[in-house]
């Protein structure tokens, strides 16, 4: 598989995505599929996760190094069903192990990002505080921006320093 500068390692639905055939990305996530928004009591349409390579984000089969810039955006709840729209359209975390995996998503991230690269960390505060995922990680974050009606999103930069 040919690899491209950017790597977005749960991309879901692309929801985030200007444009969600982008060229420049790998767009990867561990599940696929297609949800028929229609059954439920909210007409939501149709939910589509179809990533170009599937994969866990916390054991990427990526070489070290191979991209400049990644996109983390993890499951935000634990304890979701996968059958339910927001299970389906973000997954869940499992709610005994989110700890250690979200420490092995972030290891991996920076494993396979080149050095002076950058790293995009996407958090929703909806029931883990980002101050506890922050925690998760060694490295240092550059700078953040909190989004949404609620400001509760918060979208985080980091840069890979060299070895």
């Amino acid at each position: 598989m040919e690899l491209k500068p950017v790597l977005d390692a749960c991309c879901g639905g692309r929801m985030m995505w200007f444009d969600k055939h982008d060229d420049r990305c790998l767009f990867a996530d561990c599940r696929e599929g297609v949800l028929d928004g229609k059954a439920y009591k909210k007409n939501v349409g149709m939910k589509v996760v179809k990533p170009d390579q599937k994969h866990d984000f916390r054991e990427m089969p990526y070489q070290d190094e191979s991209f400049h810039h990644v996109v983390f955006d993890p499951p935000h709840v634990r304890n979701l069903s996968m059958k339910s729209v927001t299970g389906f359209s973000y997954g869940s975390l499992d709610k005994e192990t989110w700890r250690d995996d979200l420490r092995l998503g972030f290891a991996e991230c920076f494993r396979v990002l080149k050095p002076s690269g950058t790293l995009i960390f996407k958090w929703s505060e909806v029931d883990i505080p980002v101050k506890e995922v922050l925690q998760l990680t060694e490295e240092k974050p550059l700078y953040g921006h909190r989004s949404g009606k609620r400001a509760n999103t918060h979208w985080i930069s980091f840069i890979k320093g060299e070895k």
